[in-house]
């Protein structure tokens, strides 16, 4: 194995490559670390920003044929983002998933490497044994000379690092290093914005919803402010909750919720419904009205719900939950209104309205009438079939009745 020179945080020497690189490689690079912080910040992508800075390197004469990074993610379903490229296919992503698998491959990567030493690392593949890292055999295979491990720290603390590969036969030479050294820095900077804005943007959206969090970013943060979508409103809930759980610890409380939303919230979102609020052993979910076209969201709320109750027939059969589990699912059409409630600095976008009421009401009668599935006179209204009436019922807190359908 062999380490570049040395090369460690550029804020030990900043003028290295300033006093060592030949005017016109320097002009170039300084071109390039100006374009990292007024062009390349402003992107929005960061396969663009990855791509664009391969291709100015190759520009500058620097021989990458293969690049990749790994950056932290704060994220439900996977603990970071890997995006590869190559000459030949381009940028390829990979979400790289939480577990003890994802550890132990990242532990013995050159990546983790780079990571614990805090300095680059340098391999020239016709020297380096094959078991130094587990990538070394696949990288000689392919023809590759040179293996460069930058890390790419983060001022929040994550770890992070981007590589690059060169089957040149002289491999990255001194200039190449020295370049590198100047415009680094600037890149994960830019590429450390990306990576903040992306986190803000997820963890809003798992927490708040799509069309909240999208509210939040843009802006709406005032106390009071309300939006309204017209939509089909979707309402379940888990019939007896209390008394199942109660004997459950509450690990295994959070892994029934759990297993019992992965049978109703794939098929809402498969037929363009989004959740907007978990409340409990229930949720509120809405299809928006697709313009002109009433039919088409109360027609796919309710396929959802009837593919949700068969899922959950299903695990029930399967023995997924501890005990057989019921639910009901009540569906509203209407106004859905969101927005920010509470007092000082801790607030909550949270889902109000009267038909978001009628809604969760309706669920109510759910046990009452013995059905899973009831619809409102509002709703049945948007739909192509033939539902069958229930006939009117007093729901709480409204003085009217309500008609009543199950499909």
């Amino acid at each position: 194995m062999t380490l570049s020179p040395a090369p460690p945080s550029l804020l030990i020497d900043p003028a290295e490559p300033v006093r060592n690189l030949d005017p016109e490689t320097l002009s170039r690079a300084i071109a390039l670390r100006d374009w990292l912080v007024t062009s390349a910040v402003l992107m929005h992508d960061p396969n663009d920003l990855l791509n664009g800075f391969i291709a100015h390197l190759q520009d500058i004469g620097i021989p990458i044929d293969r690049a990749a990074s790994a950056i932290e993610a704060l994220h439900s379903e996977y603990a970071g983002v890997g995006r590869f490229w190559t000459r030949e296919e381009g940028t390829v992503v990979r979400y790289l998933p939480h577990g003890d698998q994802r550890g132990q491959i990242y532990m013995s990567s050159p990546f983790a490497h780079v990571n614990r030493t805090g300095e680059w690392l340098l391999l020239d593949l016709g020297t380096t044994p094959d078991d130094m890292f587990p990538i070394v055999p696949e990288l000689k295979e392919t023809g590759y000379r040179h293996y460069l491990t930058i890390p790419m720290p983060f001022s929040n603390g994550a770890k992070n690092a981007i590589s690059f590969a060169t089957r040149s036969p002289k491999g990255f030479d001194e200039r190449a290093l020295l370049v590198l050294r100047l415009v680094i820095p600037s890149f994960t900077l830019v590429f450390e914005l990306r990576a903040t804005s992306s986190r803000l943007d997820d963890v809003l959206r798992i927490y708040v919803g799509e069309e909240p969090h999208k509210a939040i970013l843009s802006g709406a943060i005032l106390r009071g402010q309300v939006t309204r979508i017209r939509s089909a409103i979707l309402f379940a809930d888990m019939r007896d909750y209390t008394r199942i759980s109660s004997t459950l610890s509450p690990e295994h409380a959070v892994e029934l919720l759990n297993n019992y939303f992965d049978c109703l919230v794939p098929p809402i979102e498969d037929e363009g419904g989004e959740v907007l609020k978990y409340l409990g052993d229930g949720l509120l979910a809405i299809v928006r009205d697709r313009g002109d076209d009433t039919g088409g969201a109360p027609q796919a709320a309710l396929s959802a719900a009837t593919k949700a109750i068969r899922r959950i027939h299903a695990a029930n059969n399967e023995g997924r939950f501890p005990v057989p589990i019921n639910i009901g699912i009540a569906l509203h059409h209407g106004d859905a209104a969101y927005g920010n409630v509470g007092s000082g600095r801790r607030l909550d976008f949270t889902v109000i309205g009267r038909d978001v009421n009628i809604a969760s009401r309706i669920a109510d009668l759910n046990k009452t009438l013995g059905e899973p599935l009831l619809m409102s006179k509002s709703f049945v209204e948007h739909l192509w079939g033939n539902p069958v009436p229930l006939g009117a019922h007093q729901i709480d807190g409204f003085d009217e009745k309500v008609e009543i359908f199950r499909p």
